[in-house]
Parts: C-alpha cells; structure tokens; sequence
C-alpha cells in the first residue's frame, strides 16, 4: 500500500529535482550565448526553493517523519542524523547561492562564474540528498512504520500544497509561481524555448 505521505514526498522532490536542473539548464544556454539570466526569474526560483522545500518539506521530514523512525528502529539512526544535519546545511546553502546571485546581479560578470558554482555545489548536494532518501529511508518507513504513524504523516504531508506537484497555489504564494511559470521554460514552466 502506497501512503500519500510517501507519494507527496516523491513528487516534491521530483519538483525540487527539475527546478534545480531547470536553474543549471538556463545558466549553461546564457553562459553559452554570453547573455546576463533573467534575474528575476533565478530569484523567483531561489525564493521558491527556499520557501518550499527548505522549510516546509524539510521541517515535516525532521520534525516527523524521522522522529518516528527513531522510535520504530534503530536501523539507520545514524542516517537519519546525517540527513537532519543536511536540511541545517542546505539552510545556510540556500543562503550562500542567494548571496551569490545578488553579487553576480550588482557586479555583473566577473561574479558569473562564482554564483554558478554555488549553484552546482547546491544542486549535487541537493540531489545526493534526495536520492539517499528515497534509496534508503522511505523503504525502511514503509517496512517499521504504523498505520497510527502513517495517518500522521499523511495529514502533515497532504497540507504542503506545492504548486509544482500539481497544487493549487496558496494565495500568496499565486504571483510566485505565474511568475515562475512564465518566465522558465518546460519542463517547469510554460516559457519560450531559449
């Protein structure tokens, strides 16, 4: 039985997935053509990132979900350590890439080639993390985790609503993604081909 927690993880990260490789992809064919990126639209994206996945994705992950597998096994405690550390880390690597775009943005070219490499180290690092996730913590929950624990998670899980996974945007949050979404190319938005 497949748990909508378990579902909703696997899509957020897929989304996280393909706006990080959209964020590379648009940095290479302006590096390529010798053109400045909209900046705009790297902010929305960054703020997106931010927004999404570092506090409301994460925060369920580590304030739920590996808690409860704490207490279901002890297999894999010492993962789940390295994970939590990550989702501190990515915190402060989403501020760095951040900082890195506003310095290429105010200073111009001689900041490109910084603020794309904060971008690869965030992406690498990002994907890693994912992948040892789904490789290796979401089988063991579907193995020690409880019907109790899994309504939990369900519930918790069901309320992120990420546009990017097929949500209706929160009001807010509408302006965000119309931007994002016009502005970025497929496979996350609906913008022209470059």
């Amino acid at each position: 039985m497949t748990h909508a927690s378990l579902r909703i993880i696997r899509d957020e990260h897929s989304a996280l997935s393909a706006m990080l490789r959209s964020i590379v992809l648009l940095l290479a064919e302006h590096r390529a053509k010798r053109t400045l990126p909209d900046f705009a639209a790297l902010r929305a994206m960054l703020f997106y990132v931010d927004e999404f996945p570092e506090k409301r994705h994460h925060r369920k992950e580590s304030e739920l979900l590996f808690p409860k597998l704490r207490a279901r096994t002890p297999i894999s405690r010492e993962l789940l350590d390295r994970l939590d550390d990550d989702h501190a880390r990515g915190e402060r690597k989403i501020r760095e890439v951040e900082h890195a775009l506003l310095a290429f943005e105010m200073i111009g070219e001689p900041r490109r080639k910084a603020f794309e490499q904060a971008v690869e180290r965030y992406v690498e690092f990002y994907l890693s993390h994912m992948a040892l996730e789904e490789r290796e913590i979401l089988p063991l929950a579907e193995k020690v985790l409880t019907e109790d624990d899994w309504a939990e998670l369900d519930e918790a899980f069901n309320a992120n609503r990420d546009p990017l996974t097929g949500c209706e945007p929160e009001p807010d949050y509408e302006a965000l993604f119309r931007r994002i979404v016009n502005a970025v190319p497929a496979p996350i938005g609906l913008g022209a081909q470059r």
